[in-house]
């Protein structure tokens, strides 16, 4: 369910979303309201779960995680003890950064951060020793062409 915020809410939040190491003092600046407010609503907003947690972004290119794969994965079996083997396999590889279910032809779609192609195989023999899969496809991001954790509010 949704929760209600108002312009306000908006402000803040596309503050945080731009830069969440601001200050309180240049969060409040921005947003044109003071710091008691503003820390109070962001309160509120933790504690409705509108904000999950605070985090930094990086470079991955820097730090030597130079290929990102998106894996398709079609599996013939759909039982809920597989799909528990291949979550507890899925939450086990820190290189998968994203997983999501699908409608479709393909079953799940995985994103894949490592340093290059050899460790991507390494990946991928132990996902496949560890839940059977029906077809596999690794598709290399050849160019990162818009990424994002940003939502898209209107803000006035």
């Amino acid at each position: 369910m949704a929760v209600r915020l108002d312009d306000l809410d908006r402000k803040i939040l596309n503050e945080l979303q731009q830069d969440g190491g601001q200050s309180l003092d240049e969060i409040a600046k921005q947003v044109g309201s003071s710091k008691t407010p503003v820390w109070n609503r962001i309160r509120k907003m933790r504690e409705a779960g509108v904000i999950k947690q605070q985090t930094f972004l990086l470079d991955a290119e820097a730090l030597g995680f130079e290929a990102c794969f998106f894996v398709l994965i079609r599996t013939s079996e759909h039982d809920a003890d597989w799909q528990a083997r291949f979550l507890k396999a899925l939450n086990a590889r820190p290189e998968v950064l994203e997983a999501h279910r699908l409608a479709g032809d393909i079953d799940y779609i995985l994103k894949v951060v490592v340093a290059n192609a050899r460790a991507y195989d390494t990946f991928y023999q132990a996902l496949i020793s560890e839940v059977k899969v029906h077809n596999v496809t690794a598709l290399l991001s050849m160019e990162e062409i818009k990424s994002t954790t940003m939502l898209p509010f209107d803000v006035a």
